[in-house]
C-alpha cells in the first residue's frame, strides 16, 4: 500500500475533516473481517494510521510539512479512539446511554368526513360530528395503574430503560446498549395495571364534537380542530382532528371556484323584445333585466350572489346563461303572424351565412372576462 496517507484514504490534500471521516468509515466497513476476511488486517492498520494523523489538525499540519505525524494504528492519538470505532460499526456514539422511554406520548391525529350542500358551503354552517376516539381513562386518570398503586422500578435495568452488554470483535471488547426487554425500555414495570384500560391509560369511546364550517369551503377542504384527536398512550396529549368537506352537487347551480353558474330558458320573443325575469338564487328570488335583442348563450351576471370567499370578505358572482327556446309547433294564426314578421324584416327568403362554430361555455367565459366581443 502507498505511504501517502491521503492516497490511502482516497481523498485529496484539500479534503475537509468531514470528508476524511467519511472516507475512513467507508474503508473500515469494507475491511470488516465478516466482509474482507482476516487478510485485510494489515490494510486496516494502514488506514487507521492514516486516519489517526489526518483527523488531528496538529498531526495533519506536521504531516503536510514533511513529518510523519506519529500515527498510531490502533487509535492512541487524539483523532481516533473508541468512540469512532463504536460509531463506525454500531452507528451510535460511545457516550452515555439514553434515559428510559416515556410512557406518556402524543396521540395520533384523526380524520372524519362530512357532506354539506351548496347553501352551507356558501354561507357557512355548524355541524356535530361523531368520532370514535381514545380518551383519558376515567378510572386511572392516565396513570395506567390500578387506583392506589404505582409503577415500580425495573429490577433488571435499575430504572435506566436500557442494558449494556460486552461483545467481542476483531478490535477487542465493545460495549453495546439496547432497550431493556423486562420493562420495554420504560424503566418501570406496571405490576398491577388498571382493569378499565388494561394499563393503556386511555379507553375508546364515541364523542360528539361541534364543528364550525366557514363560508367558502369546497370538496377537499380540511378543517383542523386542535387537540380533538386521539389521546396518547399513558394519557398523553391528544392529537388533532381533521374534518374533510365533501360538497354535494346542486340540481340547478354549478360551482366554479367561488362563482355560480345556471341556465334559464327564455322564449325568442322575450329575448327580442326584452323583459324582466325572476331567477331563484341562494338568496331568494331576484328580478333580472333582459335587454332587447339578447342573443342565445348570452350571460347575465349578478354580482355578489355566488359563494362566500374562504377566510375573506365578500362573495363570488352568479352567472345566468340564456338558453333561447324556439317554438316547435305553431297554430295557423301564429304561423301567419310570424310569416308577416319575416316579410317585414326581409327574412322570408334568408341566405345562410357560414360563421365560426359556437364556442363552449368556458371559451365564452374567457372571452367575456378578456373583454372580447
Amino acid at each position: 500500500m502507498s505511504d501517502d496517507y491521503y492516497e490511502i484514504l482516497g481523498v485529496s490534500r484539500q479534503a475537509t475533516p468531514e470528508e476524511i471521516k467519511k472516507a475512513y468509515r467507508r474503508l473500515a466497513r469494507e475491511m470488516h473481517p465478516d466482509v474482507a476476511g482476516p487478510d485485510a488486517d494489515d490494510r486496516f492498520k494502514d488506514v487507521s494510521r492514516a486516519y489517526d494523523v489526518l483527523s488531528n489538525p496538529d498531526k495533519r499540519r506536521q504531516y503536510d510539512m514533511g513529518g510523519r505525524g506519529n500515527g498510531n494504528p490502533m487509535g492512541g492519538g487524539a483523532g481516533f479512539g473508541f468512540s469512532d470505532i463504536f460509531e463506525t460499526f454500531f452507528n451510535a456514539a460511545g457516550g452515555a446511554p439514553r434515559g428510559p422511554a416515556p410512557r406518556v406520548r402524543r396521540g395520533q391525529d384523526a380524520l372524519v368526513r362530512i357532506e354539506i350542500d351548496l347553501a352551507e358551503a356558501t354561507f357557512g354552517t355548524s355541524r356535530e360530528v361523531q368520532v370514535d376516539t381514545a380518551v383519558v381513562c376515567g378510572t386511572c386518570q392516565g396513570t395506567c395503574c390500578r387506583p392506589g398503586t404505582q409503577p415500580r422500578t425495573c429490577e433488571v435495568c435499575g430504572g435506566r430503560g436500557s442494558v449494556q452488554r460486552v461483545a467481542r470483535s476483531f478490535l477487542g471488547q465493545v460495549m453495546t446498549t439496547s432497550p431493556c426487554t423486562a420493562c420495554q425500555g420504560f424503566g418501570t414495570v406496571i405490576s398491577d395495571p388498571c382493569s378499565e384500560c388494561s394499563g393503556e391509560g386511555r379507553v375508546r369511546t364515541r364523542r360528539s364534537i361541534p364543528v364550525q364550517v366557514p363560508a367558502g369551503v369546497e370538496s377537499g377542504t380540511r378543517i383542523k380542530l386542535t387537540g380533538q384527536g386521539e389521546v396518547g398512550p399513558g394519557g398523553g396529549p391528544a392529537g388533532d382532528l381533521y374534518v374533510e368537506i365533501r360538497e354535494r352537487a346542486h340540481p340547478s347551480f354549478t360551482r366554479r371556484g367561488d362563482d355560480l353558474h345556471c341556465s334559464v330558458e327564455l322564449p325568442m320573443t322575450a329575448a327580442a323584445l326584452g323583459t324582466v325575469i325572476q331567477v331563484q338564487t341562494l338568496d331568494g328570488v331576484r328580478d333580472v333585466d333582459v335587454r332587447p335583442g339578447t342573443q342565445p348563450n348570452e350571460i347575465l351576471t349578478l354580482r355578489g350572489l355566488g359563494v362566500g370567499h374562504l377566510h375573506a370578505g365578500g362573495r363570488g358572482d352568479l352567472h345566468v346563461h340564456i338558453d333561447l327556446v324556439v317554438p316547435a309547433r305553431l297554430d295557423a294564426e301564429q304561423e301567419r303572424l310570424l310569416r308577416e314578421l319575416a316579410v317585414l324584416r326581409g327574412e322570408d327568403h334568408p341566405e345562410a351565412r357560414l360563421t365560426a362554430a359556437p364556442a363552449g361555455v368556458f371559451a365564452r367565459l374567457r372571452d367575456k372576462f378578456a373583454g372580447r366581443p
